[in-house]
């Protein structure tokens, strides 16, 4: 029997902005054909609806552009008005445009303001009497080929539709999304090429003003120190360099932030801080930057909760942590990650994880990956050989998620506060 998972996929424009999210799903019985098939599709969209209003995810879909996959009895039953029709994108297959009250239903939610995603469009009377109540049209580069996709993108931009590639997995149906002028794309590769784009070496700056906050109170608390810092990769890395270098001339290496922050002392930290301010003040991080950062505080709180589960790891939670965290930096600065690893300690273990995925650790770090990838099988593969309930999963990762969104909308309101205040 399959294990059900909830996965929240990126979509990102050309210029590496997040347009949305896809929310993927896989449940148990999705195996079977005919009605049978279509019975497990229901059964599985919507208890992926009930996870998401019995875990309260759906907070985590507010102030977002979702697309949501919905079944023809789903779409009866009225279900899309769970949801905010601002922060909801009907998505439909071509068992929803097949059905005899299908045109009905999308039309009379499209007059309502939902707006409406269909994939895998093709040029076919059903999908072109539909048109006019689309908003956005997904197309699969991996299975369709070249001039077919060169004339639905033409027609569909004439139209003011914008088209979604899903399943930009490789560099070669990179190339031919952008040759062919997409508006937006979705996959494992894209990812992945994004980053080589985003080098930056800030750190994110509304973060940074809590840190001299923190650090200039009359009696600094060092949790609240250690809290700051731990949620920014380039914080995090800076401060290890710092604590491991000949200044304090350490026999033992030091590899968590909180060891750092006593080594360093107050006193130095303000001085670091300052340093901060001036070699930064000229170079603001940009988003897709600030994108990479809250995908390391993802991956560290991620990988921390699952050592809560997985049987014999070699490392802490707070070296599952540091794991997580370091996994992005290689886009963060403008150098390779077996560089960046030779100026901090940490464990041989970690460093085998990060580098190539090898032994308990590189499970672990795989894990927290492939769940971010939706890659089904894999999961369930790699949960099994760290004995991890996979009943655990999606609960673990909204949690995480949850977590994080809740400290970056709080940072997100002290930078806004902060202009505000230079501004007056």
């Amino acid at each position: 029997m399959s294990s059900k998972y909830i996965v929240r996929q990126p979509i990102k424009d050309m210029e590496n902005h997040i347009l949305g999210y896809e929310i993927l799903y896989h449940g148990e019985n999705q195996a079977f054909g005919g009605d049978a098939a279509e019975q497990a599709n229901d059964f599985a969209a919507a208890d992926t609806i009930y996870n998401f209003l019995t875990l309260n995810t759906e907070k985590l879909l507010r102030g977002n552009l979702n697309f949501m996959t919905f079944t023809t009895t789903l779409l009866m039953k009225k279900t899309p008005r769970l949801f905010n029709k601002d922060e909801l994108v009907i998505q439909i297959d071509d068992s929803v445009l097949i059905h005899p009250l299908a045109m009905h239903m999308i039309n009379q939610y499209s007059k309502e303001g939902y707006k409406i995603a269909v994939n895998e469009f093709q040029f076919l009377p059903r999908y072109l009497a539909l048109l006019d109540s689309i908003d956005y049209i997904k197309l699969n580069f991996a299975d369709t080929p070249e001039m077919t996709l060169k004339n639905i993108i033409e027609i569909a931009h004439s139209m003011n539709k914008l088209c979604v590639a899903v399943g930009i997995d490789t560099d070669a149906l990179y190339q031919q999304a952008l040759k062919l002028k997409v508006d937006a794309m979705e996959g494992a590769f894209v990812a992945e090429k994004m980053m080589q784009k985003t080098h930056n070496s800030g750190y994110l700056q509304s973060n940074f003003f809590r840190l001299m906050v923190a650090v200039l109170e009359d009696e600094p608390d060092v949790e609240k120190i250690e809290q700051i810092i731990s949620v920014d990769a380039s914080l995090t890395f800076g401060l290890l360099k710092i604590a491991n270098s000949r200044y304090f001339s350490l026999r033992t290496k030091i590899t968590s932030v909180r060891q750092a922050i006593m080594i360093v002392g107050l006193k130095d930290l303000k001085q670091w801080v300052y340093l901060l301010s001036a070699s930064n003040a000229e170079n603001p991080i940009d988003a897709s930057a600030e994108e990479f950062m809250r995908l390391s505080f993802m991956r560290a709180n991620l990988c921390s909760s699952l050592m809560d589960y997985a049987k014999e790891m070699p490392i802490s939670k707070p070296e599952a942590y540091l794991m997580g965290m370091l996994s992005t930096l290689n886009c963060l600065v403008d150098a390779p990650m077996e560089e960046i690893l030779q100026q901090i300690p940490v464990r041989d273990e970690v460093r085998d994880a990060l580098l190539c995925r090898k032994g308990r650790c590189g499970l672990l770090y795989d894990l927290a990956l492939s769940y971010e990838r939706a890659d089904w099988g894999r999961i369930d593969h790699l949960a099994g050989e760290l004995e991890i309930p996979t009943n655990l999963l999606t609960s673990l990762y909204f949690s995480c998620m949850y977590e994080v969104n809740r400290i970056w909308n709080e940072l997100t309101q002290m930078s806004s506060g902060q202009k505000d205040d230079e501004q007056k």
